[in-house]
């Protein structure tokens, strides 16, 4: 690809994609493996009463989703396609920019078992939340940070971390914090060859690379 057409794919990639001109998807749902690779529980709905699920972009999602089912009171994780236009994309057309979509971990957990916060400083320390429609060499606006809640009580928790966070990140001289914080739309899971891809692939890629910023939310900052 010669250089000034690559520099316009990125630049096309990196912009939002408008309703009207999003690609019209399908009606059908991808088939996916109901079980978890690792955790042996189901990653579809639905999931055991009184637990939460929360959706978290941080970049590629196969890195991301590790983070997330490696914590004690994590009951599934899943990876998909949210907070854009098309119905049912697949992977290639949400990388090709024309769905609107950002790669999401979807993280259910028992709220008694481990605290949101626990969640959210896992999600900001994982990765660079300043960084717009990118993350690191991943260009394109499936790698915005985002966070999709489903209770009052996250969207709340959320922009409250969001707030501390940016102030760690501003103390250290870092931009300002990019991420998308909406409520939950439609998540749409992505094909079975992308859930626990680091588990099936040890070797496979992961881009995930945070700050170095520890984040404040609800106390001390886990090891790293």
């Amino acid at each position: 690809m010669e250089v000034p057409l690559l520099f316009e794919t990125l630049r096309r990639k990196a912009q939002m994609v408008a309703r009207e001109d999003a690609l019209p998807g399908r009606d059908t749902p991808l088939r996916v493996d109901p079980t978890h690779a690792v955790l042996g529980t189901s990653i579809v709905p639905p999931y055991p009463e009184g637990f939460e699920d929360i959706e978290l972009g941080l970049g590629c999602f196969w890195g991301a989703e590790r983070l997330f089912w490696q914590l004690p009171g994590v009951y599934t994780t899943a990876v998909g396609y949210a907070g854009g236009y098309t119905p049912n994309p697949t992977y290639e057309e949400v990388c090709s920019g024309r769905t609107g979509h950002t790669e999401v971990v979807r993280v259910v957990f028992d709220p008694e078992k481990i605290p949101l916060d626990t969640i959210l400083r896992t999600f900001w320390e994982g990765h660079d939340p300043t960084q717009g429609n990118r993350q690191g060499n991943d260009v394109g606006t499936q790698y915005r940070s985002a966070v999709y809640t489903t209770t009052p009580t996250q969207a709340a928790a959320v922009k409250a971390s969001a707030e501390s966070y940016g102030k760690a990140l501003a103390d250290r001289g870092l931009g300002e914090i990019t991420t998308e914080i909406a409520d939950a739309g439609t998540f749409y899971f992505a094909e079975t060859y992308h859930q626990q891809y680091l588990h099936k692939n040890p070797g496979g890629y992961c881009g995930l690379g945070g700050t170095g910023v520890s984040c404040p939310v609800g106390g001390a900052s886990h090891a790293r």
